[in-house]
């Protein structure tokens, strides 16, 4: 079997990493966070408990 040439290596080593980055790239802004409409709106859940130390 012969060896690969360094140069061959490189190459494997730059595509991989240039496709590992797009894909992390695609799945990073493939999700759009959901923003709340207004804070006003929202009710805050307080606990029942009043602990006082």
């Amino acid at each position: 079997m012969p060896q690969m040439a360094p140069i061959a290596w490189l190459s494997l080593f730059i595509i991989f990493s240039t496709i590992f980055t797009l894909f992390s790239m695609m799945n990073y802004y493939s999700v759009m966070p959901q923003t709340p409409k207004s804070f006003v709106s929202q009710k805050h859940l307080t606990s029942p408990f009043n602990w006082k130390w």
